[in-house]
């Protein structure tokens, strides 16, 4: 089986725009902007996390803390991904107690994902709110978890992945639409 591009549903304008209204959004609905920070999810969640916070601080004028979190080890499927899953470092190096988190992911999907890093950021304090961003929804939730601010919704087949790609991580901004196939 191999993956084959099936279709581009955001180029790099479309990324930067994508990016700048959820900025809007997020600051429109939370106007203590004082009392945000904003935690990515390893791997893609953390650059995405960093343009949003960028966005947000030339918006408002102000600095936006951003963290770093690693939910491994808060894993349901840590036993299937590997024998040694690679734990890597959380930076959340600010208090989030009575803080509005702003929990940043690429793409949800089944919502475990995100339940793990709900359980993770809990073990850091009580903060007064959660709330979730993602660049992309493609369906198929398995968790009653939905996104608060929503880049684009996508919705997919069970054969079809959404692959994210950033200018950090990958070298081009750009989200794919593929899909498994036999060669």
């Amino acid at each position: 089986m191999k993956l084959f591009k099936k279709a581009e549903v955001i180029d790099e304008k479309d990324m930067a725009r994508t990016i700048s209204r959820l900025a809007h959004e997020i600051v429109e609905a939370n106007k203590k902007v004082e009392e945000l920070v904003i935690v990515g999810i390893r791997s893609r969640g953390v650059p995405l996390a960093k343009r949003i916070a960028q966005r947000i601080s030339e918006i408002e004028n102000r600095e936006i803390p951003v963290g770093i979190l690693d939910i491994t080890l808060y894993r349901d499927d840590l036993t299937l991904i590997a024998p040694q899953p690679i734990v890597r470092e959380t930076q959340i190096p600010f208090d989030i107690d009575e803080k509005t988190i702003i929990l940043v992911d690429d793409v949800l999907y089944t919502g475990r994902t995100v339940r793990s890093a709900l359980n993770a950021l809990i073990d850091f304090g009580r903060p007064h709110a959660m709330h979730l961003a993602v660049l992309i929804d493609r369906g198929h939730r398995e968790l009653p978890i939905r996104a608060d601010y929503v880049g684009k919704s996508i919705p997919t087949s069970k054969h079809e992945t959404i692959e994210v790609r950033l200018k950090e991580t990958d070298g081009a901004d750009e989200v794919l639409i593929c899909e498994l196939k036999e060669r």
